[in-house]
């Protein structure tokens, strides 16, 4: 996927998901090499017409995919989804795929989608049987920070990721939320997980950079993961299962709102 550059149409955008990192003191860095940076992440939603739906899909799973591949083979990039909208509203007007890409430095990202890495992967096609932008319409792009990832013990990416249920907050002080959702729901969706009490299979959450602003609605976003579509719409919990409810008030406090969706995870492409 790529983005206009000054006019000229050059592929860009939006770990899956996001990966996880932790953060450390400053006591700890004194004697602790700092945690690896997990870069910026950029959401990219495109609307599709129906009509043009396989061809996009092709398209970008053929080509970008393949480009993105090798960009990460260079470092430049960690992360390459591609993702579609299951249900939705307004259809005719809103969004109905999601790209995210994670780089390591965003200001490289030109470099990333160039004609240069475009014709190294693919010398003989033609720019315009590979672009998307033709076919499809950019409806928002948002930039992020990933901030924790957790998954259950014997999930396995390739065969247990297949839909991601991707839920947008809007907090009075998103750092505050971040950090509860680490130290409260973080730790306890592992243990249900890895325990098998819920049929989730990985969850993280990241923060949003930009844009920002009340008439945006969104300031962090969380995302559970799961291996079928019945699952992410209705979720399976142990009835046994006792919720962190101290942690989930404190968040209830300073949380004004939260929305979302379900996404199909067409395809991954990441560094590990």
């Amino acid at each position: 996927m790529r983005t206009k550059n000054h006019g000229t149409k050059v592929l860009l955008v939006l770990s899956f998901l996001l990966t996880g990192f932790q953060t450390m003191t400053f006591a700890q860095t004194a004697t602790a090499a700092a945690p690896p940076d997990p870069g910026i992440t950029v959401y990219q939603y495109r609307r599709v017409a129906g009509d043009k739906r396989d061809e996009f899909v092709k398209r970008e799973t053929t080509y970008w995919a393949e480009i993105a591949k090798k960009a990460i083979a260079k470092g430049n990039i960690t992360f390459w989804a591609l993702l579609e909208k299951q249900g939705g509203y307004d259809m005719e007007n809103t969004s109905n795929f999601l790209f995210i890409n994670t780089y390591k430095d965003i200001d490289k990202i030109a470099d990333v989608w160039s004609t240069a890495a475009i014709t190294a992967s693919f010398p003989t096609v033609t720019v315009d049987k590979m672009e998307t932008y033709s076919m499809s319409t950019v409806t928002s792009t948002f930039f992020l920070r990933a901030e924790d990832w957790q998954q259950a013990a014997t999930a396995v990416a390739e065969k247990d990721f297949n839909y991601v249920s991707m839920v947008y907050h809007h907090a009075t002080q998103p750092a505050n939320l971040i950090d509860l959702e680490k130290k409260h729901w973080g730790p306890f969706i592992k243990s249900s997980m890895d325990k098998k009490q819920v049929s989730q299979v990985a969850w993280g959450n990241a923060r949003v950079l930009s844009p920002s602003g009340p008439s945006i609605g969104v300031t962090t976003v969380s995302y559970d993961l799961y291996s079928t579509l019945k699952e992410a719409l209705y979720p399976t919990w142990d009835p046994k299962v006792v919720l962190p409810q101290e942690g989930l008030t404190e968040i209830g406090k300073i949380e004004t709102a939260r929305g979302g969706a379900v996404y199909h995870i067409i395809k991954v492409v990441n560094s590990n």
